[in-house]
């Protein structure tokens, strides 16, 4: 009988099987055995490979959980809380160093004139600057950052007066003395305002440390030179700069000022003196006035100023919309600040050519540009904005640093 398909028929042929088909059993047989052992060895292995993801996950779910809990977004959810905690730690670590004023109890009095309190021979500007006018002058500042994205640092210093370094507690507030909102609630208020990309810089505790110290003059609203070097050196350390040192530079002084204060009040106050201190290093000042002229000097302080109600104009040659300082000092980084002040800003920002190459000085009340623009132009890394309390919560003077920053 031939071999072939029929051979399955065996039993149409008395039950005989040819050898053929014995061969293709045993074969198929081997066939089956090998099938089922590749089945076992595979399925085995995509056991033990899933036993080892859950192994490495619950492994993962341990790390980001505290108590090896949570899913995912359980953990995303803890992670954007933990970032919300620090942006809050920001302003809650951020404390005030209330200052010892030493009190002259010679001078147990003082005399209130129109708005000024005097004592011991100075005058003092009381201070009625409310959380509202706090927090609008944040949001000034808020605005400025939108703005000028993310690209530049912005800063902000807001100066406390005299009032709040100069003089003791028992003449604030009370029956017969100056009646002054507190400036460090009004700072804090504002700080605590700013939006979490703006960073804020702690003059009041430099100053609060030197309060007894020549930092305010007593006939005028201004701070001296060294209370501005303080407030400088505040930013230095914050900004972890090195920190220039006045023992570096040449001190100088001009005797005889009488200040805005002499000609608000009847009462006698004392003259002032005006300290300065020449770099160790060159600086190239030009200076654009208010008519549009412009000059370039040596340095960025007017070694002519006399004595008199104008004696403070030695800071940055007075009043000006815009100057351009230049530094070779060796510490400065090839990187350009703005900073954007009024008056108060004159006297800080010679220092600030310690630590940059470009210093732009701004005055926000008369500089008639446009902040963005300015800062795209001239390739401006850093901008602050310093002011003093009083101009802080001035409405006329928020809207002056609004129009700029639009």
């Amino acid at each position: 009988m031939p071999y072939g398909y029929n051979n399955r028929d065996y039993k149409n042929y008395g039950g005989y099987r040819p050898p053929q088909y014995n061969r293709n059993r045993r074969k198929r047989g081997i066939l089956s055995r090998r099938t089922k052992n590749r089945i076992i060895i595979v399925g085995t292995g995509l056991v033990v490979f899933a036993l080892i993801i859950a192994m490495i996950s619950s492994c993962i779910s341990c790390v980001c959980s505290p108590r090896g809990e949570g899913n995912t977004l359980d953990t995303a959810t803890k992670s954007a809380a933990s970032v919300k905690k620090v942006k809050k730690k920001k302003v809650q670590e951020l404390s005030f160093r209330e200052p010892n004023i030493k009190d002259n109890r010679e001078a147990e009095k003082g005399t209130k004139s129109g708005e000024l309190f005097i004592w011991n021979k100075m005058a003092f500007e009381m201070f009625y600057g409310s959380s509202d006018r706090a927090r609008a002058y944040a949001q000034t500042i808020n605005n400025a950052k939108r703005t000028l994205g993310d690209k530049v640092n912005v800063y902000t210093m807001i100066v406390p007066n005299h009032t709040e370094m100069g003089l003791p507690g028992r003449l604030k507030n009370s029956e017969d003395g100056a009646v002054t909102y507190s400036q460090a609630d009004y700072i804090m208020t504002a700080y605590k305002a700013l939006d979490s990309k703006v960073k804020y810089i702690n003059a009041y505790n430099g100053l609060s440390a030197h309060c007894n110290e020549y930092i305010y003059f007593g006939s005028d609203h201004h701070w001296t030179g060294l209370g501005a070097y303080y407030a400088y050196e505040a930013f230095a350390k914050e900004t972890k700069k090195p920190v220039l040192s006045l023992k570096d530079c040449t001190e100088n002084k001009i005797d005889g000022f009488t200040g805005t204060f002499v000609k608000m009040t009847s009462e006698k106050l004392d003259t002032d003196t005006v300290h300065y201190w020449t770099l160790p290093y060159e600086v190239s000042d030009v200076v654009t006035d208010n008519s549009g002229s412009t000059n370039t000097y040596d340095g960025p302080y007017y070694n002519y100023a006399a004595p008199g109600n104008y004696t403070y104009g030695v800071f940055l040659y007075g009043d000006n919309p815009l100057e351009v300082l230049t530094s070779s000092s060796d510490k400065a980084e090839n990187k350009k600040i703005a900073v954007i002040h009024e008056s108060y800003g004159n006297a800080i920002v010679p220092y600030f050519t310690y630590n940059y190459e470009t210093v732009y000085s701004i005055d926000f009340r008369s500089w008639n540009g446009n902040l963005k623009s300015f800062c795209k132009k001239n390739g401006v890394d850093d901008v602050i904005f310093i002011n003093g309390v009083m101009s802080s919560a001035t409405a006329l003077q928020v809207q002056a640093i609004d129009k700029i920053v639009k």
